[in-house]
């Protein structure tokens, strides 16, 4: 077991031993300790001491600090024998009774995003730092019980530069200069309601602040947004506020608790592993969410997802949080289900926040449900290495799917009057998957104890499909819709879903698929009669799940296959199109669909499809089609007709719009000659540029990456653009474009960087990672299989440099360094046999090699239609 593991057992048996009152912590970041010396290592190292308030039974137990020293230590006045300090654990012998607790550490600042990350903006010289510590990394600041279930009020002191801006989470007073230390100042904050450490957060550095205010309920709240002094500019600060406004709006009304905090602050900042993070009133963001260039409306939707995703967090998970990480779900997927649910209250059509998540977040979902990592909604951690696994598409999307069924069970009504009696039964307090069914049972007078054992504890995803008979009038005799299930995971559940029949009609002299009718019905088992369809006539388009109430893989009969093939942007429903763009994927990537056929109805439909979300989802899987499922002259077709179909489409795009922009992006990603090549090349030089493409920023660095990966483009030309943008994006994208290159050099130097420097930032990293293997450079590659093997081996023991990058930087690596080349799955099998790799090593390089296996068993079936297309030509 890992030095900083805890187990769900420890953590139980900690939690009936101690009660936490509260924590009073002191972050000193002037570089010195606290007798005012100088540190050795001030822009690596900083001091924080914690006083620890708690009630105990007899016992012994231990409070947890990952620092690199315990300086000093007492428990109730008395000293403490710093030397049992081991393996990030410093053992307590306690009395029955009220205890103080104080812990004094020497703590390091992060490079990898974890713990107090710490970060120097090239393009002027400023610092900022901040934290996160989801899952269990508050320990990386100061001494604490790093578990959800002891919660605590927290009163947040920090010391720092005067000219510095620091917030957290609770109410600040104007700092104080420190009068022993010239230039530097004190910040003391408000005592938090009662939280967990991994909300707790801190903001310092010189941030710039935009000072607001929001309306709740309850009266007004200070409010305000943060970004670095380098990005302010870009940012839009009303929207910002607006969209949380809105959010504020919605959620007090449908939880029925006001806003639970005292202030409410989001901060953009930079080297962010995740979209944003939750502390209780005080939010960080990535700051890639200010944009510098043009954005579209779908990146504008998936920002103002994410500030309601963290907004809802301040009840879900904040205000009740789950008792063990077991229960990640109820934060997660409640969120994620929530945010939505808001931009659909909020949106002038409620169906497009669906159809964007259908797009953007389900396909998501599906992915992970078919790996052979898939686990229950509500999965097994058994320790916090296991929590660190799961923070992926089935906990967040399919959570949100499952809840959307759910809502779709019980009742919207009754699902938000259990939401309300949750809030106010357990506010903050801690909660198990029982508690909120009891609750829902409770509003809807529903048993859940089914539905939750069919839909949260089991894994997998079912398929649907209609089976019916039809006279000779049309008119269907029989209709029955079976579901069916992968062997390993065989749960057959109950769905609530809708039937769509789609005919086609005329309208304004132009054919279009209208919807004749809608019926929702409730299915169960392998096989379920729909007797009301029985005499209906026959739609030319017939559509399970239409509404996207359920979460299942849906297949079209073959004569709704084939008007959805051909007539994808006659369906005048937004929704309606986003489940045929999903089955007809899911048929693909399954070799049921021959991926020629999918690429040319993303090319027929893409230039009409209203939801840009999906526009971006589309494009993006026709490509990785024809790079991952074909191979040898059939691709080399696909792409020639990919290209020039994406030429036709850029050409007819309305200018200045998202369309164009898309299409522009997806051209330049499909470079494959010189022509295109030379095209893509002119845009950069303002030449042959589509009339309203504003090759802004953001436009230029894509280009360049895009030029990189197929040799069009060299060093000079990424020093050049990285002197254009002289910002640590422009670094991050300049190190992507490197790691690019078909060159043994570059690829060498990014080896290097990404396996063997223990300093690098985690975007750098990421950004070199991602670029690093490219179609076309497998023989140039082959050299890294081996090496890859050494460095996956190096990550699982902790060994070299991976002794102190994080968990963050180890799931990059692994996942984006895989080898995409056909032998390397037979030669990680050999290895595999002589080598066991820690947990959440071996899982990764098991849903890559399943990746991979799908892909070799998707390209052997288009070879098999492509060879059956050319015999029924000559048979023609």
């Amino acid at each position: 077991m890992p030095a900083a593991n805890l187990t769900r057992a420890e953590a139980s048996a900690r939690a009936e031993l101690i009660s936490t009152t509260s924590y009073d912590i002191v972050v000193d970041l002037t570089g010195r300790d606290s007798t005012r010396s100088p540190l050795a290592t001030p822009d690596e190292n900083f001091v924080t001491t914690s006083t620890v308030r708690f009630t105990s039974r007899a016992g012994v137990t231990h409070i947890d600090a990952i620092a690199d020293e315990i300086l000093d230590a007492s428990l109730d006045g008395e000293p403490l024998d710093i030397t049992t300090f081991a393996e990030s654990r410093l053992p307590l012998q306690l009395s029955e009774g009220e205890h103080e607790l104080v812990v004094t550490g020497l703590f390091r600042f992060s490079r990898s995003g974890q713990g107090l990350h710490r970060f120097v903006d090239p393009a002027d010289g400023r610092i900022y730092t901040y934290t996160q510590f989801e899952h269990a990394d508050a320990r990386r600041v100061f001494a604490n019980f790093e578990q959800p279930d002891l919660k605590a009020t927290f009163q947040f002191t920090v010391l720092a530069p005067a000219d510095w801006s620091v917030t957290s989470n609770a109410a600040g007073v104007d700092p104080t200069p420190l009068a022993d230390l010239e230039g530097y100042a004190r910040w003391e904050f408000a005592p938090t309601k009662p939280i967990s450490t991994y909300i707790t957060a801190i903001v310092a550095g010189h941030y710039v602040r935009v000072p607001g205010e929001l309306t709740s309920s309850a009266g007004k709240i200070p409010a305000s947004l943060l970004a670095r002094e380098s990005l302010i500019e870009h940012l839009d600060t009303d929207r910002v506020f607006a969209t949380t406004q809105a959010g504020f709006d919605v959620f007090e009304e449908a939880f029925g608790v006001p806003y639970p905090f005292e202030t409410y602050d989001q901060a953009f900042v930079p080297e962010y592993n995740m979209g944003a993070m939750e502390n209780a009133g005080c939010v960080t963001f990535r700051d890639d969410l200010v944009f510098r260039s043009r954005a579209t409306r779908a990146q504008y939707e998936s920002r103002d997802n994410t500030i309601l995703h963290e907004l809802a967090h301040m009840w879900f998970g904040d205000l009740v949080t789950m008792r063990w990480w077991d229960d990640l779900w109820l934060k997660e997927s409640f969120a994620e289900w929530a945010s939505h649910h808001a931009q659909s209250e909020t949106d002038e059509d409620p169906a497009h926040a669906w159809a964007a998540f259908g797009n953007a977040r389900k396909t998501w979902a599906y992915r992970a449900d078919q790996l052979p990592s898939t686990h229950p909604i509500a999965a097994d951690m058994n320790d916090l290495e296991a929590v660190g696994l799961n923070y992926d598409g089935i906990t967040y999307a399919k959570g949100a799917s499952v809840l959307r069924q759910l809502v779709a069970f019980v009742g919207q009504d009754a699902f938000l009057a259990g939401a309300k009696e949750y809030f106010s039964r357990h506010a903050w307090g801690n909660t198990e998957l029982s508690d909120l069914l009891d609750v829902l049972t409770e509003a809807s007078g529903r048993e859940l104890t089914t539905w939750a054992q069919q839909w949260i504890q089991t894994a997998g995803v079912n398929q649907l499909r209609a089976v019916f008979e039809t006279d000779d009038e049309g008119t269907f005799t029989s209709f029955t819709i079976q579901q069916g299930a992968l062997a390993a995971y065989p749960t057959l559940r109950q769905h609530r879903l809708g039937i769509g029949l789609w005919d086609r009609t005329e309208v304004d002299g132009r054919e279009v698929l209208r919807r004749r009718d809608l019926i929702e019905v409730d299915i169960a088992g392998p096989e379920t009669p729909i007797e009301v369809l029985v005499g209906e006539r026959r739609p030319d388009l017939l559509i399970l799940n239409d509404g996207d109430l359920t979460y299942a893989k849906i297949r079209l009969d073959p004569v709704s296959l084939e008007t959805a093939l051909r007539g994808i942007t006659d369906i005048d429903n937004e929704l309606t199109r986003t489940i045929v763009w999903g089955a007809a994927w899911d048929m693909c990537r399954d070799g049921e669909l021959p991926v020629s056929d999918y690429v040319d109805m993303v090319l027929r439909g893409a230039g009409s499809e209203s939801d840009i979300t999906g526009v971006s989802r589309v494009l993006g899987q026709a490509a990785v089609a024809i790079d991952r499922f074909t191979e040898g002259d059939l691709q080399t077709q696909l792409l020639d007709r990919w290209t020039a179909g994406l030429a036709r489409l850029l050409r007819g795009a309305l200018a200045s719009g998202d369309h164009q922009l898309a299409f522009a992006k997806a051209l330049a990603d499909s470079v494959h000659g010189d022509q295109s090549a030379e095209l893509v090349r002119g845009w950069l030089d303002d030449e042959e540029v589509p009339l309203g493409l504003e090759v802004d920023t953001e436009l230029r660095w894509h280009l360049v990456i895009a030029l990189a990966r197929r040799g069009y483009a060299d060093r000079a030309l990424i020093d050049a653009e990285l002197q254009r943008d002289n910002t640590i994006t422009g670094a991050e994208r300049a190190t992507a474009a490197i790691s690019a290159l078909p060159q043994s050099d570059t690829k060498s130097e990014t080896w290097q960087l990404v396996s063997n420097t223990p300093d690098v930032a985690n975007a750098t990293h990421r950004s070199a990672c991602i670029e690093f293997w490219q179609p076309g450079q497998e023989d140039l590659l082959a050299p890294f299989e081996d090496k890859y093997l050494t460095l996956v081996e190096q990550i699982s023991e902790g060994a070299g440099a991976w002794e102190h990058m994080g968990r963050f930087l180890a799931q990059a690596a692994v996942t984006h360094l895989f080898p995409t080349t056909k032998s390397f799955v037979a030669k990680l099998d050999a290895w595999r046999k002589d080598f066991t790799p820690v947990e959440f090593v071996d899982r990764i390089l098991l849903e890559c090699r399943d990746d991979a296996q799908r892909a070799a068993h998707v390209r052997a079936r288009n070879a098999e239609f492509a060879s059956q297309a050319e015999a029924n030509l000559q048979e023609g």
